[in-house]
C-alpha cells in the first residue's frame, strides 16, 4: 500500500491542511551531533588497487595533509554501477569474502540468483583470493530475496528480516545484489526504495555496498542506473564500471589496445564521506576471476 502512488498523492493531500508542527528532536548543535558521529576509518576491501583511491585531509604543523584511508570509508553505503559483465557482482563478492575472512559478519541480499547460486560464486572468488572458505563461510549470511516473493516486492518485510539477521548475528556490513530487483518494472518508485534502505543502513550503522545495472542507454561512465540519478544521488557515493569496445584508431591509440579489443574502466562518482580519486582507471578481470583496479588512463 506505501508503494502506490495514489497512496502518496492522498498522503501529501492530509499532509496539505494539517496544522505545521516542530519535530524539537530533529534539532541538534554541533557538539550533540557529534557526539553520536562514528569515527571515520578505512574498510580494506579486498579489490587490488581500490583502497588506496579514498583519503581524508588532517593538519600537521600547519600544514594541511592528505592521508590514504586504505579503504572506504566506514559506515558509507555505496552504490556500484554499470552494464552487465562489467564485474559488479565480482567486486561485491570479493568484499564478502574480504570481510567475512577477517571474522566479520556480512549479510548478502541475493536479488538476481537463489542463495545456494550465490554462495558457490562466493566461495569460488575465495579460492582465487587464496583463501580456504570453510574455515569462515558461516560468517556469510544470505537473504534469499531471489527465492522468497515477499522480500523481493515487500521492502518491510526485508528490512525487518535484515534487521532480525543484524542482531542475530551482529552484522556490521551488507551487500545488496542488486537493488535493481528490488523495483523491476517500477521505476518510478526507485527513488523512494533507495531512500528507504539508505536509512536503514545508517539507523544500523551498516557499511554497504548496493549493485545497481544501468540500461543499455545510458552514458557508460555516469552514474545514472535504473531508476534515474536519483538512486546514485541518495547515496554516499556512487562507482561506476565500464566496458567499451575498441572500434576506431582514435581509441586504440587513446587506450593503447588493438581494434577490436575490449577495454574496462573504472571511476569513482562522488564521496560525501571521504576525499577520493577522482581519475578514470582501467579495470581488469584477470583469468581467475577476480577485479583489479589499475592505472589511470593516460598514464
Amino acid at each position: 500500500m506505501a508503494e502506490d502512488p495514489k497512496f502518496h498523492e492522498e498522503s501529501e493531500r492530509i499532509h496539505e491542511y494539517r496544522e505545521p508542527k516542530v519535530v524539537k528532536e530533529s534539532i541538534f548543535t554541533g557538539s550533540k551531533a557529534l557526539e553520536k558521529a562514528p569515527k571515520i576509518y578505512g574498510i580494506p576491501t579486498g579489490i587490488e588497487g581500490l583502497d588506496d583511491l579514498f583519503f581524508i585531509v588532517e593538519s600537521e604543523d600547519g600544514k594541511i595533509v592528505k592521508k590514504t584511508l586504505g579503504g572506504i570509508p566506514a559506515y558509507s553505503v555505496f552504490n556500484i554501477t554499470g552494464v552487465s559483465d562489467t564485474g559488479k557482482s565480482l567486486m561485491v563478492e570479493q568484499f564478502t569474502v574480504e570481510q567475512a575472512r577477517k571474522g566479520h559478519k556480512v549479510a548478502f541480499i541475493t536479488v538476481e540468483s537463489p542463495a545456494n547460486f550465490v554462495i558457490a560464486s562466493i566461495k569460488l572468488r575465495a579460492a582465487a583470493m587464496g583463501y580456504n572458505f570453510e574455515e569462515f563461510e558461516d560468517n556469510v549470511i544470505l537473504i534469499d530475496a531471489a527465492s522468497h516473493s515477499t522480500l523481493r516486492e515487500n521492502i518491510p518485510d526485508l528490512l525487518a528480516t535484515l534487521a532480525y539477521a543484524i542482531k542475530t548475528y551482529h552484522i556490521k556490513f551488507t551487500v545488496i545484489d542488486s537493488v535493481t530487483g528490488l523495483f523491476e518494472n517500477k521505476e518510478m518508485l526507485a527513488r523512494g526504495v533507495v531512500r528507504r534502505l539508505f536509512n536503514f543502513m545508517k539507523k544500523w550503522y551498516q557499511t554497504a555496498l548496493f549493485v545497481s545495472q544501468k540500461r543499455s542507454g545510458h552514458e557508460e561512465l555516469t552514474a545514472e542506473a535504473a531508476g534515474g540519478y536519483a538512486v546514485g544521488h541518495i547515496v554516499d557515493g556512487t562507482m561506476v564500471l565500464a566496458k567499451e569496445l575498441i572500434d576506431s584508431s582514435f581509441k586504440a591509440k587513446l587506450y593503447r589496445k588493438e581494434v577490436g579489443d575490449i577495454v574496462r574502466l573504472f571511476r569513482i562518482d562522488g564521496c560525501r564521506m571521504s576525499g577520493h580519486d577522482t581519475k578514470t582507471h582501467y579495470l581488469e578481470i584477470t583469468d581467475t576471476g577476480l577485479v583489479r583496479i589499475l592505472e589511470p588512463i593516460g598514464k
